[in-house]
């Protein structure tokens, strides 16, 4: 199921850094106050396919579970400023696609939720399955 995320988000800066070493490092996407992307989410869910109903999940149900843990606390927002998630990290696409697993994770029934794919452009996309994260 997609979804797409219109937010604001610093995405290209680093408190943890210099002018100069995030200069570097985002080039030219490098900007303080910010700024805008849309973002197209995709989720994808596996289990047992339910011999009454045929599906794995409702796709009413997966939506609305997208909507809690996406939309509303995403959508439209300055994720810097808005969220308090990203208020200590740094809200790059990959701590997007991290943040948008963890909320699922906790709606969503034990091993359902396989993948969270987060397009910034059509060349630039997360995909993450839960890995342990490396300094953690």
């Amino acid at each position: 199921l997609e979804q797409m995320l219109t937010c604001q988000a610093c995405l290209s800066h680093s408190k943890s850094l210099s002018e100069e070493e995030n200069l570097k490092l985002f080039g030219k996407c490098n900007n303080p106050n910010g700024h805008g992307h849309n973002y197209k989410v995709v989720v994808t869910v596996r289990g047992e396919i339910d011999p009454v109903s045929g599906m794995v999940m409702n796709l009413a149900d997966l939506k609305g579970h997208m909507q809690e843990a996406i939309m509303e606390p995403l959508d439209h927002k300055n994720l810097d400023k808005d969220v308090p998630y990203f208020s200590e990290v740094v809200s790059t696409t990959e701590n997007i696609a991290v943040f948008i697993w963890d909320s699922l994770q906790r709606l969503l029934p034990q091993g359902m939720l396989y993948k969270v794919q987060v397009h910034e452009t059509e060349q630039n996309v997360v995909v993450y399955k839960g890995e342990e994260r490396i300094g953690k």
